[in-house]
């Protein structure tokens, strides 16, 4: 960094403006039936032709980046450049890979950054079952919030509402019947 634009503060330390926030913990939970296989939304996040389509940070798709090793182990990067009229911001992810059973589980850890800033990190197990229609996908977040926006009051609830999004962009993938109008390709 040059003098006049000094490196951003690891989260957790003290900054200029004051001591670090004191982390915030929590979970959820949210679920989604799909009327197709358990092996076809299993597909959707290992096939990195399909995660590229469903998972991608905010931003236009001419700045957005995306690495998938879908293996034990292995992770998952992401980045993009949001821009919304004069708000201007640097999205990362980075996920590894802990457990990966076909078909029916994926468990993994992630962090997001914003601006160079890891503003929080999560452990995620994705559970999918049978169901008498096609199959049932149960996503459990365990967050540590780091950095919060403001007061953090809306946190949570964007997070929440962020996942939603994703999985209804994984959904529109992989179960397209559901959704009248998009091609499979």
């Amino acid at each position: 960094m040059d003098a006049g634009h000094p490196a951003p503060a690891e989260p957790g330390t003290a900054t200029a403006e004051g001591p670090a926030s004191p982390a915030r913990h929590g979970s959820f939970s949210v679920g989604m039936d799909f009327t197709v296989t358990t092996a076809e939304v299993f597909r959707g996040f290992a096939d990195p032709s399909l995660r590229r389509r469903w998972f991608r940070l905010p931003g236009g798709s001419a700045t957005a980046e995306h690495e998938l090793d879908f293996r034990v182990g292995g992770g998952e990067s992401a980045r993009n450049l949001f821009v919304s009229g004069d708000l201007e911001q640097r999205l990362a992810y980075r996920s590894r890979f802990l457990d990966i059973v076909p078909d029916a589980r994926i468990i993994l850890v992630y962090e997001a950054e914003v601006d160079g800033i890891r503003r929080w990190v999560s452990l995620v197990t994705v559970e999918l079952s049978d169901e008498p229609a096609g199959s049932r996908l149960a996503w459990t977040e365990q967050y540590t919030w780091l950095v919060p926006t403001g007061d953090g009051a809306d946190d949570v609830a964007h997070l929440r509402g962020g996942t939603r999004l994703v999985l209804n962009g994984l959904s529109t993938v992989v179960n397209p019947d559901r959704h009248p109008g998009v091609r499979r390709r």
